[in-house]
C-alpha cells in the first residue's frame, strides 16, 4: 500500500476517536474529558454522569458509528453494482423498502400487544430492502441508463413511503404513532440490544466486503474480463445485493433512513485514497461514514439544542453539495471525451 492510504486511514482514526469522546463528553450535562476513563470504566454507577453515559450517550455513539459504517458500506457496493455514482440505499428505495416492512411488523405487533425483539425489526428491512432492491434489478435489466435507474428507484422510494404513511396514519397506538419521529431519522434512543445487532452486522459486513474485494476489482474491469479471471459473475452479483441489503437493513431498522450517506461518503473516500482499488475503499469507507455520521449526529443534537434535529436532515445538508460535485464532475469529464 502507499504512504497516503496509510495517511488517510490513520487520520480518519485519529478523528474518529476525537469524535467518538466529543459525542460522550458533550452535551446539556457536559462531562468532563478526564472522568471520562474512570466512567467508562466503571459501569453501573448511580451517578448522574454514569447514567448519562452508559444509557444514552455511548449506546447513541455507538450506533452512530457503526451504521455510518454501515450506511457508506452499503452505497459502495451498490455503486459498484450497477455502474453507477449516484446509488445508493436511500436514492434506489432500498431504505424506504425496508421502513415499509419495519412499520408494519411495528403495527402488527402493537395491535396483537406483542414486543418486538431488534433481531425481528433487522429480519423485517432485510426482507423489504430485498423486494426493493428486486424492483430496482428488474427496473436495470431493461435499461442500460443510469438517470432511468435512479429515477425507478426515486419511484419506488415514494411508492413505499407513502404506503408507510397510510399504515402511521391509520394506526391507533401512541407507540407507532411515533414511528413518524423514526422515520425521519435519529441515531436517538438506541437501545443497548439494537447496539448489539448493529455491532454483528457492521463487523460481518465489513468482513464480507473485505473478501469480496479481490472479484470487486476485477468486477470493475468489466463482466468479461472478471469472467476471464475466474469470477462468478452472477454469484458476486448474488452476494453483492444480499450484502448490501442486510447493511442498509439494519441501519434503517436501528436508525430510520439516513440520506446520502450511502451515496456521498465513498466519493469521499475516493478522493481521499486517489484511488478506486476495492481492497482499500472498503476500509476507507467504513471508516469515512462512521466519522460522517458522528459529526453528523452531534450537530443533529447540539446546533439548535435544546432542540434536536433529524440527523437525516444534517446528512442531506453535508451529502447533497457531494452528489452535485460528483454529478458536474462527470458531465465534464463526458464532455472532454466527447470533443
Amino acid at each position: 500500500m502507499s504512504r497516503r492510504v496509510f495517511v488517510v486511514l490513520g487520520t480518519l482514526g485519529v478523528v474518529l476517536v476525537i469524535l467518538c469522546v466529543l459525542s460522550l463528553c458533550v452535551g446539556s450535562v457536559p462531562v468532563p474529558v478526564a472522568e471520562l476513563p474512570a466512567i467508562l470504566t466503571h459501569p453501573g454507577q448511580a451517578d448522574t454522569w454514569h447514567q448519562v453515559i452508559w444509557s444514552i450517550r455511548l449506546p447513541r455513539m455507538l450506533a452512530a458509528g457503526l451504521l455510518g459504517g454501515a450506511l457508506a458500506l452499503s452505497g459502495l457496493l451498490l455503486q459498484v453494482l450497477f455502474d453507477n455514482p449516484i446509488a445508493g440505499p436511500f436514492v434506489l428505495g432500498v431504505s424506504s423498502g425496508a421502513k415499509l416492512c419495519v412499520a408494519a411488523l411495528l403495527v402488527s405487533a402493537a395491535a396483537a400487544t406483542q414486543a418486538v425483539a431488534s433481531w425481528m425489526t433487522v429480519g423485517a428491512a432485510f426482507v423489504g430492502a430485498l423486494g426493493a432492491m428486486a424492483l430496482v434489478l428488474a427496473v436495470s435489466r431493461h435499461t442500460d441508463s443510469a438517470s432511468v435507474l435512479v429515477v425507478a428507484g426515486v419511484m419506488i422510494g415514494y411508492v413505499c413511503n407513502a404506503a408507510t404513511d397510510l399504515l402511521v396514519t391509520f394506526a391507533s397506538d401512541a407507540n407507532v404513532v411515533n414511528l413518524r419521529n423514526w422515520s425521519l431519522g435519529s441515531f436517538s434512543g438506541s437501545s443497548w440490544g439494537e447496539v448489539g445487532v448493529s455491532c454483528a452486522v457492521s463487523v460481518v459486513g465489513l468482513a464480507c466486503a473485505m473478501a469480496l474485494s479481490k472479484p470487486m476489482g476485477a468486477y470493475l474491469l468489466g463482466e468479461a474480463y472478471a469472467q476471464s479471471v475466474g469470477v462468478s459473475v452472477r454469484g458476486f452479483r448474488v452476494a453483492t445485493v444480499l450484502l448490501a441489503s442486510l447493511l442498509a437493513a439494519c441501519v434503517t431498522a436501528v436508525a430510520g433512513p439516513i440520506s446520502f450517506v450511502g451515496i456521498a461518503v465513498p466519493h469521499i473516500a475516493r478522493r481521499l485514497l486517489a484511488t478506486t482499488r476495492p481492497l482499500v475503499l472498503v476500509p476507507a469507507s467504513f471508516l469515512a461514514g462512521s466519522v460522517f455520521c458522528l459529526v453528523c449526529d452531534l450537530m443533529a443534537r447540539s446546533a439548535f439544542a435544546p432542540t434536536e434535529v433529524s440527523v437525516s436532515t444534517i446528512t442531506a445538508l453535508f451529502g447533497a453539495p457531494v452528489v452535485v460535485w460528483v454529478l458536474l464532475g462527470r458531465r465534464g469529464r463526458e464532455e472532454v471525451s466527447a470533443s
